[in-house]
């Protein structure tokens, strides 16, 4: 009888417990990446045959991944899969996990958790900048023409695995529709205004069009591109322009360019050098004591057709000088800005080029804190820039350019169970979870959704009332027992 009231008590110390913590897991149903508990009984030492009531074995944290719901925050970020964000605290720099990603920016720019604690990630290690002015590394407002933006990775790449990155490249000029005049010399490069103008317009296509071929074959080595020349030989025909019947010709990606005789043989020449000039793309320049042309494309790897280059009937030799060359990855890039930049700074413009990368390929969680605001980093002027997190890459995102400022990581652990929970969806490592190493191959982070609690409403419930009930059980038992021993010792008396 003894022995009934030390099991029952027993009992009632173990489904209080389980009352406690089914309670709990029910309160937070709604909580963002909650993780219910799971409690487990154990029978107690056994004593002559009879057991000794119950006892709770365990308490865990079911890792059951919760549904995953699309909000339409910028902010939120859900992982699907294995691993907890890294956040630190901002007094102590402890760090914790969780898997609540309901982050929020804070006033000083900082990527944090609801409770201010900071989120860690990657920084782009290499930040580059070409720029006319090499003093100048930031976007300010003097630079209001929009160049290009386009974010490249090789991340999926299975060739070069030891070099993957990802990286933004965002290029801006100053307004060289303003800046642009006139200048040269007839017969030597001379441009117009216009021309200039429109010289950039036909480099600034060809830059976006470049960048756009590197962002799809990431891991191609890099080469660097050439320009065609080409050399048109005049010198035995030029006697024959003597009159303003006699004309100089030739045929430029199906167009007929024609210079009549003008003055003289040299005006006419340089004239009709000045016309090759003005056509987008292209420079030229002649020698009128020799009648030797020299046509220049502007854009590097472009093919230009000359042909059918004379003096009225009589045609001239055409050689190409110099082939052009497409080139690839990385060079091919900085071949078109090179052009890009002479272009304008020809036309009294400047140009920057601001590139920022992060390296995939660090297997150790180096993480840091990661700023919103474009102002903040130095990027842009008088901007904090609007944020987009796709597939855990972090971008800020003002007028055309959009710029990676981070990366999101996550940490997995040999054994979750080992986790110590901190309460405000927050875990601390031990000695039994093992250290924290990256996750990054275990899940996938998705955005503008936040993972719900894995709590089962249901199950809570039976559970509630099964353990009321084993409750209520426990307490017969101790009141049973009570009443036999009262009975006992009345029939001693």
């Amino acid at each position: 009888m003894i022995g009934g009231l030390w099991n029952g008590l027993s009992g009632l110390n173990s489904y209080e417990k389980a009352l406690n913590v089914e309670s709990n897991n029910a309160t937070n149903v709604n909580t963002v990446g909650y993780k219910a508990d799971e409690i487990r009984f154990e029978d107690l030492l056994y004593e002559k045959g009879y057991g000794n009531g119950s006892s709770v074995q365990t308490i865990n944290k079911s890792t059951i991944q919760g549904s995953l719901q699309v909000t339409g925050n910028s902010f939120d970020v859900a992982i699907d899969g294995k691993g907890y964000f890294i956040v630190q605290e901002r007094e102590t720099n402890d760090t914790a996990y969780t898997r609540a990603g309901n982050f929020q920016m804070a006033s000083d720019g900082l990527l944090q958790t609801t409770d201010s604690l900071k989120v860690l990630g990657l920084n782009p290690q290499t930040t580059s900048i070409v720029s006319s002015n090499t003093n100048e590394t930031t976007f300010t407002n003097e630079y209001n023409q929009f160049l290009a933006s386009q974010t490249i990775s090789n991340e999926n790449s299975q060739t070069i695995p030891a070099n993957n990155f990802i990286k933004t490249i965002n290029t801006k000029a100053t307004d060289y529709y303003s800046s642009a005049k006139s200048s040269g010399v007839s017969g030597d490069g001379y441009k117009t205004a216009d021309a200039k103008i429109n010289d950039i317009d036909v480099l600034m296509t060809d830059y976006r069009s470049k960048l756009e071929q590197y962002s799809l074959s990431a891991e191609a080595a890099s080469t660097l591109s050439t320009s065609q020349i080409t050399t048109i030989d005049y010198s035995n025909l030029t006697a024959n322009l003597i009159d303003e019947n006699d004309s100089i010709n030739i045929l430029i990606n199906n167009s007929k360019i024609t210079q009549q005789f003008d003055t003289d043989i040299q005006t006419t020449l340089n004239n009709f050098s000045d016309k090759i000039s003005s056509i987008k793309g292209l420079t030229s320049s002649v020698d009128s004591s020799s009648g030797i042309v020299q046509i220049t494309s502007l854009v590097l790897g472009e093919t230009v057709n000359i042909s059918e280059a004379s003096i009225n009937n009589s045609y001239s030799e055409i050689v190409n000088t110099q082939e052009a060359s497409l080139g690839a990855g990385q060079g091919l890039v900085d071949s078109s800005r090179a052009a890009l930049k002479t272009a304008l700074e020809a036309a009294d413009a400047k140009l920057i080029d601001i590139t920022s990368q992060i390296s995939l390929n660090d297997d150790n969680l180096s993480l840091n804190t990661i700023q919103l605001k474009l102002n903040n980093l130095n990027l842009v002027e008088d901007s904090f820039g609007s944020v987009i997190i796709d597939d855990g890459n972090i971008y800020l995102k003002d007028g055309n350019n959009t710029f990676l400022v981070g990366k999101l990581e996550t940490a997995a652990f040999i054994n979750e169970q080992g986790l110590k929970a901190l309460g405000n969806n927050l875990y601390q490592n031990t000695s039994d979870s093992g250290e924290a190493y990256k996750a990054g191959d275990l899940n996938t982070l998705v955005s503008n959704s936040l993972e719900l609690s894995n709590t089962n409403v249901s199950t809570s419930l039976t559970s509630l009332l099964i353990y009321q009930k084993a409750y209520e059980a426990n307490s017969k038992s101790i009141t049973t027992s009570d009443e036999m021993l009262t009975t006992a010792m009345d029939l001693i008396k």
